[in-house]
């Protein structure tokens, strides 16, 4: 008989080697540092935010106690929830065309071989890859009245298609959505084809023995394929059009009138502008709330999460 056998059940439990991580707390110890500087530079902000927002202060003065009356602004003055409202339009530009865009490019570069692949996945991805303030300065000169879009279309003899784009508030918030969905489409068009390239070959064969078209084949076997992809492009796009600020500044300040005012920017305008900073933390909860809630449930309904 053994020796290890022989020894006491308590002796032998003593001496048994532990498996990696036991005991449990020590895992807490690597993620310590990294849940310091969390607190610190996220989590304390924060909650002095969540602070402000509950008083009247303009910054100087002695501050009064506002309870949740900047919160209920946010939902009966109209200037307050204007910019969600435009932030919520902004989703449609920033989010679902770069998502759907991507997911159709995808398909067919997957179903079809194109020559230079990435070089033209590198141009596509570019926008992602400059500075905002670059591309709203680029932008900004492009969509002015004597721009390159107003000349290219009276070049074509589409004259009364030109207009000041960023000064009209009927286009302004349209054309401001246009350069999010430039700027963001590349971005999901490489998350796509890098998920393409891990469905197997061995579903497309079977889908076109089966005589699957092109649509038919996109709706069973890539789009479920590509689901992980789609959750995490809808979390990146959705939040980069929700805390859109630089872009706003640049191009329209908000402008004309508030035609484009979103709440990245307006927290600044009322910040710094109007000197109502409690308006503006009040403000600013109000959109953390709302990207965490959509992005919970972009997680819930695009891959299928119980948790």
């Amino acid at each position: 008989m053994s020796t290890a056998k022989t020894l006491p059940a308590k002796v032998r439990g003593r001496y048994r080697r532990r498996s990696p991580g036991e005991p449990r707390q020590i895992g807490y110890l690597y993620v310590l540092p990294a849940l310091a500087v969390y607190a610190v530079f996220l989590l304390f902000p924060f909650g002095q935010t969540v602070w402000l927002s509950l008083l009247h202060w303009d910054g100087l003065s002695v501050a009064t106690w506002a309870g949740l009356d900047n919160y209920g602004d946010l939902f009966t003055d109209s200037s307050l929830r204007a910019p969600f409202l435009h932030a919520l339009v902004l989703l449609l530009f920033y989010a679902a065309l770069p998502v759907v865009i991507g997911l159709l490019l995808a398909s067919a570069l997957t179903r079809f071989r194109v020559r230079g692949m990435t070089f033209w996945r590198t141009v596509l991805f570019l926008p992602q890859v400059l500075a905002m303030i670059v591309v709203g300065v680029t932008w900004r000169s492009i969509l002015s009245p004597d721009g390159l879009l107003n000349d290219t279309l009276r070049l074509v003899g589409l004259d009364g298609w030109a207009r000041p784009w960023l000064g009209d508030s009927g286009w302004a918030l349209p054309a401001v959505g246009a350069v999010g969905t430039w700027v963001e489409t590349g971005l999901c068009l490489v998350l796509f084809l890098a998920g393409a390239q891990r469905i197997p070959r061995e579903l497309y064969e079977a889908a076109r023995i089966d005589g699957a078209g092109a649509l038919r084949e996109f709706l069973t076997v890539t789009l479920p394929g590509l689901r992980p992809q789609t959750a995490v492009a809808l979390t990146l796009t959705i939040v980069a059009g929700l805390r859109n600020f630089d872009l706003i500044y640049i191009t329209t300040s908000g402008g004309p009138g508030d035609a484009t005012s979103v709440p990245a920017y307006e927290v600044y305008h009322r910040a710094f502008e109007l000197s109502d900073v409690g308006s503006a933390a009040a403000m600013g909860v109000g959109l953390t709330v709302l990207i965490f809630v959509l992005t919970v449930a972009v997680s819930r309904l695009v891959e299928g999460r119980n948790s």
